[in-house]
């Protein structure tokens, strides 16, 4: 059949396109990961092994469903490591400290030293960058700090850093103190009125209620109340599609496919820019004087007064956008941490009565029986200080952090190519007998008692909030928050854990109580009174 020449130039270029194709997809998703393996190994890292284009995540995701199907035997166990990182406890005992597993076809080298990982974090951080975290994380979380690199998060991390000192933070003390006295009010008719004078709720879901009302009053103000409400609505179910994506590998493009999950999240994601854009125009008005809430009523100083404070902030150097992505990220981080942080620590009481018991002498005798808890008071509870360091200690928010080489770097004595994920797992090193003693795997508040035993730890031992340059910039708010709402809480009510609970520690982005964490309350004689 005759042909003419434009007929086999075209084929010949799809032969070509075709074979180059072929050419790139054989190299990225086979010989370089295979290359980057045998390199590894050189230098005396191993690993599961590479397998096409999954790389170890199959066998990572059936070690963590095989955990997850378990609760922790006993029930007051705090050794909680083996099924909350079930894969990093596995393939340490067969590959040591320092191990190589594959995300995907992206290399990712566990450390878990903390010398090691203060040269990632510290010492040599301009070799290292935050990872590119999954499109559907940083869509969910806001393209704010957590999500931003180099000369924009440097300069956008200057911008915040003052709105979130402590003299700062300090104003959001009423909102908190306010919140948790209505919070224990209810509870506590609840508990009187039922037979046995006590009261059952899962401090998973109660608590929410504490960050949820401080940053909505705290930064929106007492008018845009409903409206804040309905973005965490918002965010509940973003961040179900948030999670099922983060535990899958990567499909670039595949977010823009318009299958019905996808179109979901493109109207949430546009739901919760509408709303925290019309708190960003108000905010704007409110930090140029104009508008405002009423003085304190019912527990609540002046919203507008909280948030025309972190406005003269950011409003001179941040686009409104910016100011919307970093919200998005307050809104979520901001919640999130604090939950975690006081169920587990109400958990931890539940569990160990006598601590509870001394924490709760310690809140009478610097608060009274019913006094608010004020600013003044929080630096005097030493401690309820120790017991959320302990709580923070074995169960942190965050369970692992990511780096990426940005160029070839020598660490631990191995080369590690430029492109190569450093995983930090940091409940591994809270949880590790070499750095914390034989009693790691203990609820021991004492350790962190005095000074001296701060300086005698290694600087990375202890880093629930990460470390380094991008320690989250929240955390002064969120221990805030954390010790008020106990401590009102220890004021009034003595509780334990209810038979209904069953202790399962897992992760869902962060860490979380994978069947609830139902608690019995019995109102204190005292607060009855």
């Amino acid at each position: 059949m005759w042909s003419s020449p434009w007929a086999e130039l075209v084929g010949a270029a799809l032969c070509l396109l075709v074979y180059a194709s072929a050419a790139w997809a054989a190299e990225a998703l086979w010989w370089r990961p295979r290359r980057l393996e045998r390199h590894f190994a050189k230098h005396g890292v191993r690993g599961p092994g590479y397998r096409l284009f999954f790389g170890s995540s199959i066998e990572l995701v059936r070690l963590m469903v095989d955990a997850s199907s378990r609760p922790m035997q006993p029930q007051t166990s705090h050794d909680i490591l083996p099924r909350v990182l079930a894969f990093y406890h596995h393939w340490r005992k067969l590959y040591g400290p320092m191990h190589l597993i594959w995300f995907g076809r992206t290399a990712r080298l566990i450390v878990s030293e903390p010398e090691l990982i203060r040269e990632v974090l510290l010492s040599r951080a301009e070799n290292f960058d935050r990872y590119e975290a999954h499109p559907m994380i940083c869509q969910f979380e806001g393209y704010g700090l957590s999500n931003i690199h180099g000369d924009k998060w440097a300069r956008r991390r200057k911008v915040l850093t003052p709105a979130f000192h402590t003299e700062n933070l300090k104003l959001i003390v009423p909102f908190v103190a306010g919140t948790v006295r209505r919070m224990a009010d209810d509870l506590a008719e609840r508990a009187r009125a039922a037979a046995g004078g006590e009261a059952e709720v899962d401090v998973a879901v109660w608590f929410q209620r504490v960050p949820q009302e401080a940053i909505t009053f705290a930064t929106f103000g007492r008018r845009n109340y409903d409206d804040g409400s309905v973005v965490f609505k918002l965010q509940d179910e973003l961040a179900g599609y948030a999670a099922e994506a983060h535990s899958r590998v990567f499909i670039p493009g595949y977010r823009f496919v318009p299958t019905w999950k996808n179109v979901r999240v493109w109207k949430l994601n546009w739901e919760i820019r509408k709303h925290l854009a019309k708190f960003v125009t108000e905010l704007q008005l409110q930090s140029h004087g104009d508008g405002g809430d009423s003085a304190e009523k019912d527990g609540h100083a002046d919203g507008g007064a909280v948030m025309r404070e972190f406005m003269s902030f950011m409003a001179p150097a941040m686009s409104a956008n910016e100011i919307i992505e970093e919200s998005k990220n307050f809104f979520f981080a901001g919640r999130e941490t604090t939950v975690n942080l006081l169920t587990w620590t109400t958990v931890a009481l539940a569990m160990h009565p006598e601590w509870q018991d001394r924490a709760r002498r310690e809140v009478v005798a610097v608060c009274g029986h019913d006094n608010v808890p004020t600013k003044d008071h929080l630096p005097k509870l030493k401690t309820l200080g120790m017991i959320v360091n302990e709580t923070l200690r074995l169960y942190p928010p965050a369970v692992a952090m990511i780096r990426t080489t940005k160029r070839e770097v020598e660490l631990g004595g191995c080369v590690v190519p430029a492109g190569t994920d450093i995983m930090i797992p940091i409940m591994a090193v809270h949880h590790d007998a070499a750095v914390w003693g034989e009693d790691a795997a203990e609820f021991n508040p004492a350790r962190f008692a005095g000074d001296d035993d701060r300086r005698r730890r290694h600087p990375m031992a202890f880093m629930p909030f990460g470390g380094g340059s991008r320690v989250c910039i929240g955390q002064n708010m969120a221990l805030m928050e954390a010790k008020v709402a106990l401590a009102v809480v220890l004021q009034r009510f003595e509780f334990r854990l209810s038979p209904a609970y069953v202790h399962a520690p897992r992760v869902l982005m962060i860490l979380n109580p994978q069947h609830g964490a139902p608690v019995i309350f019995r109102p204190l004689r005292s607060a009855a009174a």
